[in-house]
């Protein structure tokens, strides 16, 4: 029996985004509720604290619950954790009676083997997936024995990075039963004192919220805790479930008597920049907007109340103007106007009257834009001290005109030549968000999701926001000559109001009397140089007082920012220059016990009286934000569990339930046949194969060997589909199709499914919990004369598909038995034949073995079968040729 909980949390920075931007989706519990008081089918969540620790806008938080199994039978027990997506889990430490499994970070590869070994031996893998937009979600198992206590702990860092004037930690509040002790304890410290501190909560009235809620700040330090009392926590005075469900947001400033300010410890440093009260840098802005024709109904109709609301905002220093492509470009004006009243109103007309038409021509739009920034700033018909923005809006892939992602990359570096940024804002999911990421990123900009939802306007609008009021351009932060070593990023194209620098890096000299930093910049009216002096001897006895927090911060402040740069830069990298960049991320990964997309952590547990490893693993930076982001791996079935796959020849596997025994046949089609393998009329859920032949088969032919070269996977209840080529994956629903390639690390999700594309190995198709196939890809040497690349397709869980599945492979999903005896030698003396006995058959068959490459797809791993002859005549129900259908779908 197994007990799902859902204890809290997630603190989370908001990156330009309201808290209501934050999806509510409720976790769901599994299990009865009609237990005594605080008790769920037997597990009794007594405790959870969260502990959040921030010194100098870096975040040490520490999540622990602890459980007991009141049954008086083993149960699992399920912590799922919600945390940041740009948080590094550092520690996770599993106790149960006493007995604590620590988790240790390796190198992804080295903690990759023990994962696919034990995919190997047929252990199961649970994803830990998004929730929401800024979050992942950490998840472990274990079983509890009947009495025992089990206490679990994770700990996570993030530096805050302050959005519109604050600093904002989420948390996400659910644990969705009474916790005879819960709390929320919240310590910050702040070097510069705290300007301004509150705490809310959406779940609970501000009466009840008053007297569980305490707050307060004086000078660098402030406190927040959340301590509710089981009465508190409940939905109603009498109900025994809870109402913590949503919600908990701590706002935090400081103050900001100086621009900057620069702290030491232990030979590092960090340097915040955030001036104020400067005056605002007039903008040059141009909105490149994709109207094709996918943008068409809610999208186009939030673009145009999202741009109206700019509009208002727009300062009459300001210069504008809209770009429209679909397969042409349409401009509002042939040059940049200024951001007067009566050309604000003109400007409003147009925008009311956008509306969809066809293609996506990304190339010619985004090039007209950045034609239209270089010529006024050439002609001088914008202000000498202004600074330029280019923001384009799409919600799909480049499909007319030049649509070659590396081309137009091309094109629009040449035509910035680093003179302003590109921001991308990519509206929905059926889009190439790698693709405008390393646009952004190579044009000093960045990338944004504009999630589709209630919402999007204001999400639209919040990102204007942000780089409304440029106060500086061309920022550069300098320091001594020769006194700091390793530091990061200290050079910026803009910074905006509301934003904060920070820059840190280590001291060449650890025993300096005085330290100087200068930061200078382009301001609206004139160049500023800002400079910072620090005493040393003042430092030392000013931070003394935050040893109460954590010790050593500022090295592992540096260490996070660091490793968080050297990721974003890895992504434009290339050859020698990439290996460079990855090989110092992952040094100080595994020096600073941080889990990032080049490491892993990797727990052992008890399970059964046998180890059990367990992986955590975060993304790489190449995966699609809000969608899986890290793999949790359990081993709670028995490598006897069935399979079913197709690979090879076509060679189809069974293994059969309850035997510790396979199956096997081919199916010898001609080239370009299709073969039904999985049919479920109650899900749905259809896949079919076509064939193809090595460079030498003839189309007419059925001599020589076949692959499966073509996959489709449909689900006719959710209108969705997924076609598999050695080379593409297309997939989406109704006619909104999206197409990836093998070079792609990829998730896609929608309610009830997910769809994982690992970079030139595999991809998982999942329908919910309980149907999932892989994809293995099989890549030969291009200039082979004989061999190509093709597929392999494994059904490694089926068991929410119903009685009446059939097909090739679908069939066998249902229980079935078989007798083998009188093994005699067969006509290859290491392959004996024997007499099969199955569904009413008499049948001779062989003794042989096929691979399974799901752990290796170049070598593979032997799987012993008895061998049906003649296209598996006997053992499938029918003829085989009763599975060949016209098409794909």
């Amino acid at each position: 029996m197994r007990t799902m909980w859902w204890p809290c949390l997630v603190l989370a920075l908001l990156s330009g985004l309201e808290t209501s931007g934050f999806p509510r989706s409720p976790l769901r519990l599994l299990g009865k509720r009609s237990l005594p008081e605080g008790v769920v089918d037997g597990i009794e969540v007594y405790s959870t604290k969260i502990s959040c620790k921030v010194t100098s806008r870096f975040a040490h938080n520490v999540v622990t619950t602890r459980a007991v199994n009141r049954a008086d039978t083993a149960k699992e027990v399920s912590f799922d954790v919600e945390l940041p997506k740009t948080a590094f889990i550092t520690n996770f430490t599993l106790t149960i009676d006493g007995v604590t499994y620590p988790g240790n970070v390796k190198e992804k590869e080295v903690a990759q083997k023990q994962y696919e070994k034990a995919v190997s031996q047929g252990k199961t893998a649970g994803l830990v997936k998004a929730s929401g937009r800024k979050l992942e979600k950490f998840t472990v198992s274990v079983n509890v024995a009947a009495g025992s206590k089990v206490t679990f702990e994770l700990t996570y860092e993030e530096l805050l990075k302050r959005n519109k004037g604050k600093y904002e930690m989420y948390l996400k509040v659910q644990p969705k039963q009474l916790v005879r002790h819960f709390e929320i304890d919240a310590h910050i410290f702040e070097p510069q004192g705290i300007s301004m501190l509150d705490a809310e909560a959406s779940f609970i009235t501000n009466d009840l919220l008053g007297s569980a809620l305490t707050k307060s700040f004086s000078g660098k330090k402030g406190h927040v805790s959340f301590k509710p009392s089981l009465d508190q926590q409940r939905s109603c005075p009498t109900c025994t479930d809870s109402l913590l469900n949503g919600d908990f947001t701590i706002v935090y400033d400081v103050n900001r008597e100086s621009p900057g300010n620069v702290q030491i410890v232990n030979g590092y440093f960090v340097h915040f920049f955030a001036p104020q009260g400067l005056p605002v840098v007039p903008k040059n802005i141009v909105f490149v907007i994709d109207v094709s024709g996918s943008m068409s109904g809610r999208k186009i109709q939030q673009t145009r109340e999202a741009l109206l609301k700019i509009l208002d905002d727009m300062k009459e220093d300001d210069y504008l103007n809209f770009i429209l492509f679909s397969t042409d470009v349409t401009t509002w004006k042939d040059h940049l106007v200024q951001a007067t009243p009566a050309n604000l109103e003109e400007a409003k007309t147009f925008v009311k009257n956008i509306h969809d038409q066809s293609m996506t021509n990304i190339n010619d739009g985004l090039l007209k834009g950045i034609e239209m920034l270089n010529k006024a700033r050439e002609d001088h018909t914008v202000p000498e001290r202004s600074t330029s923005i280019i923001i384009m809006l799409t919600d799909g892939d480049a499909n007319t005109g030049e649509s070659r992602p590396e081309k137009i990359q091309e094109n629009v570096r040449n035509a910035i030549g680093g003179k302003f940024p590109l921001y991308n804002l990519g509206f929905g999911n059926n889009l190439n968000y790698n693709f405008l990421e390393t646009l952004a990123l190579e044009n000093h900009g960045l990338a944004r999701r504009i999630y589709e939802d209630s919402d999007a306007n204001l999400q639209l609008q919040g990102f204007y926001e942000e780089v409304a009021n440029p106060l500086l351009t061309n920022v550069e932060v300098e320091y001594p000559e020769n006194a700091i070593l390793d530091l990061t990023r200290n050079s910026y194209p803009h910074f905006y109001d509301g934003s904060e620098i920070v820059v840190a890096g280590r001291l060449v000299d650890r025993n300096m009397d005085n330290f100087k930093a200068d930061v200078k910049g382009h301001g609206a009216l004139n160049d500023l140089t800002f400079t910072e002096e620090v005493d040393m001897e003042e430092m030392d006895a000013a931070l003394k007082e935050q040893g109460y927090i954590f010790g050593d911060y500022i090295e592992r402040l540096w260490a996070y920012l660091t490793i968080e740069q050297l990721l974003e830069k890895r992504k434009n990298a290339k050859g020698d220059e990439k290996e460079n960049i990855t090989a110092e991320a992952l040094d100080l990964s595994l020096k600073y016990h941080f889990v990032t997309p080049l490491t892993s952590m990797v727990v052992t547990k008890p399970e059964d009286n046998e180890d059990q490893t367990s992986i955590a693993d975060k993304p790489g930076e190449e995966a699609i934000a809000e969608t899986t982001t890290m793999s949790f791996l359990t081993t709670q079935q028995s490598s006897q569990s069935p399979y079913y796959y197709v690979d090879g020849d076509p060679h189809f596997i069974i293994q059969v339930p309850g035997k510790n025994d396979s199956i096997c046949f081919n199916i010898d089609e001609k080239p370009g046949t299709v073969l039904r393998l999985i049919q479920d009329p109650v899900t749905g859920i259809t896949v079919t194969g076509q064939i193809i032949g090595d460079k030498r088969s003839n189309a007419s032919s059925r001599t020589g060997k076949t692959y499966f070269g073509k996959l489709g996977i449909t689900n006719a209840w959710m209108d969705f589909r997924v076609e598999v080529t050695t080379e593409k994956i297309i997939l989406g629903t109704g006619a909104e199709l999206s197409t990836f390639s093998w070079l792609d690390t990829v998730t896609v999700t929608q309610t009830g499914l997910s769809v994982t594309i690992n970079r030139k190995k595999n991809m998982v198709v999942s329908f919910g919990d309980g149907i999932s196939f892989v994809i293995i890809l099989h890549q030969v040497w291009k200039k082979h004369p004989v061999h190509q690349d093709f597929l392999g397709f494994y059904v490694v869980d089926n068991h929410r598909m119903s009685a009446q599945t059939h097909g090739l492979l679908g069939q066998f999903f249902q229980p079935f038995d078989f007798k083998v005896f009188g093994i005699r030698p067969g006509s290859d003396p290491t392959k004996p034949d024997a007499t099969m006995v199955v569904k009413n058959h008499r049948l001779t068959v062989t003794r042989g073995s096929q691979k399974d490459y799901r752990k290796d797809a170049s070598v593979g791993t032997k799987v012993i079968c008895w061998f049906v002859h003649n296209n598996g005549e006997g053992l499938i129900d029918g003829v085989h040729t009763d599975y060949i259908v016209p098409s794909l779908f």
